[in-house]
């Protein structure tokens, strides 16, 4: 499954370009720049504006990292099951696993809060390249960072006055060639509605996962609420439980989180040979110490479960991308994309060797990604702490001069994350810490610097368990007032994890100047004049690399072959028992099995598309013709994962669960008559 979009996504995120335009159904595209003409070419229709705009009106993102839609007038929103996994086991009792068990919520009054999270809906998109650029222009390196960042924050904060209400966010889209600044209407109350059991979820497995034919109800509705009530949300798309057609065309609308598309060979063979090896390595180590733990007792493993699922799905991901880089047939596509895109701007003064600028700020940025990547260890409370240091720091200052997620745009949901209220379990965080410790330990050294400012003369066992056993970070009232008290109150705090943050927060800050100076500040540069090459080569009728914004993407119902066989393009509930072996993880769930003899069989269960997405995508809506929705995209196959660098139509898949088998489930499976009635309200 695509785990949300920022979940153990530790890639250092790298700008660039590839050189040929999209080829059919390749493409997430901008809503202000959907390409109409090329869809009415392949398949005689295409959606009008009055279309987008009612789609781009119930299209939800969820700061989790997931997408999501509004699917009824008085705000639910449907999701994927693993986008609010958290939520779910977060609202657990000791007497109730939801996790285990599901949710069904018989009435408003028992709707649970998840904490956390927050539903955005763009409202406006507006083109501020000329302003953004205008504000750095002639700077380098980390003189243009502060410089670009401060007007990005002002035009964020003029724009969005209500900050109770809305969300401003300037977007970087072709990697510096545009700035698009996406206004929000928020909703910062979004409660859990409905949840199937987790296993209806996660059939299959990790065996299964980005694999089809599939048999999984990875689906759940949530609420939006504002002043403790259900917003209203008449612009929201039509319930459509019908089983999909072959070949008709499809539509998904969300957020994908970030593709690698646009980089150039220097950046892919960074990615190649330094970011994905290390990521490997150390979340399979992790992988190892969690599965440990938490064969310790019951309740590690309930509560380590969720954070097992997104490791093992983060190294199937990382897996797949080396795998993909590593191709000689693939990777000598991009580099040919790459050949003809110079070619054509040979001689061009103004476009000049952007090629070799990136080279040359990669080869620096080399000699900083370890120390970059280690400094700041993991876990949440270390995060607490982290967050309330650079927030109390940051605050001093005026708003031009903060970091990114500090100005006055980003603090309501950097406060919403840090103070809501979730279970902190210290056995999952100390071992956390004690692992990226050590691995920092590992990759930098005994004897480097960074590597005595994080454990002085302390092993990471004991660093983590002295931290993590003292901190009284866990009490969100403990958080409350150090963020009320400011940076007085956290100088003046003697809790060891905010003592901690301390100590590395100015070595933190040196080396993101060092990456700003000639790293981020270079591409930004070459980025821009990489753009000016591609729409100077093939018109401005391109899509950019995922970005975690609002897009859509267009395909259709279809199969594919798969070494001399016919992939299907859908499978039924009743497959779900002819898989199962009664092993995990193809052990049925319970109410699967109790319900048997009431399941209609034949109700299409998941199926897939040609459409283009990736992470953060889950959760968006697959939307036919009509405008209706007819399921919800949680998945791609196992050759979508090399989609982070490129699109093979013949080949790549995106994986639903279907409004019909999602309708079943709430009529016979795990009953919801209300949510039955909702759904169909006119």
């Amino acid at each position: 499954m695509f785990r949300p979009a920022a979940a153990f996504l530790t890639a250092t995120s790298l700008l660039g370009l590839v050189a040929a335009p999209a080829a059919a159904e390749e493409g997430m595209w901008t809503f202000d720049n959907f390409p109409a003409a090329q869809v009415r070419d392949q398949y005689g229709w295409a959606p009008d504006q009055a279309w987008l705009d009612r789609v781009q009106a119930a299209a939800v993102r969820l700061t989790g990292g997931c997408s999501a839609s509004f699917v009824s007038s008085q705000g639910l929103i449907l999701t994927n099951h693993h986008c609010v996994a958290s939520c779910i086991f977060e609202n657990a009792t000791q007497d109730n696993d939801l996790l285990t068990n599901g949710f069904i919520a018989a009435g408003l009054t028992d709707e649970k809060k998840c904490a956390g999270q927050q539903a955005e809906v763009v409202t406006q998109i507006t083109d501020v390249t000329d302003t953004v650029k205008g504000a750095f222009a002639g700077l380098t390196g980390e003189a243009l960072t502060r410089a670009r960042d401060a007007k990005i924050a002002e035009l964020e904060s003029a724009g969005c006055p209500d900050k109770e209400r809305t969300r401003c966010q300037v977007v970087t889209l072709f990697g510096g060639g545009q700035y698009k600044l996406y206004t929000y209407r928020k909703y910062s109350d979004v409660r859990l509605v409905w949840a199937p059991e987790d296993r209806a979820s996660t059939f299959g497995g990790d065996p299964d996962n980005f694999n089809f034919p599939r048999y999984s109800l990875d689906a759940s509705f949530l609420r939006a609420y504002e002043n403790g009530r259900p917003v209203a949300t008449p612009q929201h798309l039509r319930w459509n439980p019908r089983p999909p057609r072959e070949g008709e065309i499809t539509f998904v609308v969300g957020n994908p989180g970030s593709t690698s598309r646009l980089n150039t060979q220097s950046q892919l063979a960074f990615a190649r040979e330094a970011v994905l090896p290390v990521t490997l390595a150390t979340l399979s180590e992790l992988r190892g110490r969690l599965i440990r733990a938490m064969d310790e007792s019951p309740d590690h493993r309930r509560e380590g479960l969720d954070t097992l699922n997104g490791i093992e799905n983060s190294l199937k991901v990382q897996i797949g991308r080396l795998k993909a880089l590593n191709d000689p047939a693939f990777t000598a596509t991009l580099a040919d994309r790459e050949a003809q895109l110079r070619q054509r701007s040979a001689g061009n003064a103004a476009i000049g060797d952007p090629w070799a600028d990136v080279e040359q700020a990669v080869t620096a940025y080399r000699a900083l990604y370890l120390p970059t990547r280690f400094i700041s260890p993991s876990g949440d409370l270390y995060a607490y702490a982290q967050t309330l240091v650079l927030a109390a720091q940051e605050r001093e200052k005026p708003d031009a001069e903060r970091l990114p997620g500090f100005t006055n745009s980003a603090l309501p949901l950097t406060q919403k994350r840090l103070l809501d209220e979730r279970p902190v379990y210290s056995w999952l965080d100390q071992l956390t810490m004690e692992w990226s410790l050590s691995k920092a330990r590992e990759y930098l050294g005994a004897d480097d610097p960074d590597t005595r400012l994080l454990l002085g003369r302390e092993s990471p066992e004991q660093l983590a368990e002295r931290l993590v056993t003292g901190t009284r970070l866990a009490d969100p009232a403990v958080r409350q007032q150090l963020w009320d008290g400011g940076l007085a109150a956290i100088r003046a705090s003697d809790d060891p994890m905010i003592q901690y943050a301390l100590a590395l927060a100015d070595r933190q800050r040196a080396l993101r100047e060092q990456v700003n100076e000639v790293y981020s500040g270079p591409l930004a540069v070459a980025g821009a004049r990489l753009a000016d090459a591609r729409f100077a080569a093939y018109g401005d009728s391109l899509y950019p690399d995922a970005t975690f914004t609002l897009r859509i993407s267009y395909g259709q119902v279809k199969g594919w072959e798969e070494r001399g066989q016919q992939v299907p393009f859908q499978t039924t509930l009743g497959g779900t028992f002819e898989r199962a072996t009664g092993n995990a993880p193809f052990d049925v769930a319970p109410a699967f099995a109790r319900q048997r003899a009431r399941i209609d069989p034949n109700v299409s269960f998941d199926f897939v598309t040609t459409n283009d997405i990736i992470g953060g995508n889950s959760g968006s809506p697959v939307i036919d013709r009509a405008g209706t929705v007819i399921g919800a995209a949680f998945d791609g196959n196992i050759h979508s994962l090399g989609g982070n660098y490129g699109y093979d139509p013949a080949l790549n898949r995106t994986v639903a669960v279907s409004a019909d088998a999602v309708q079943e489930a709430l009529e016979k499976i795990y009953p919801s008559p209300r949510l039955v009635r909702e759904l169909a309200a006119k």
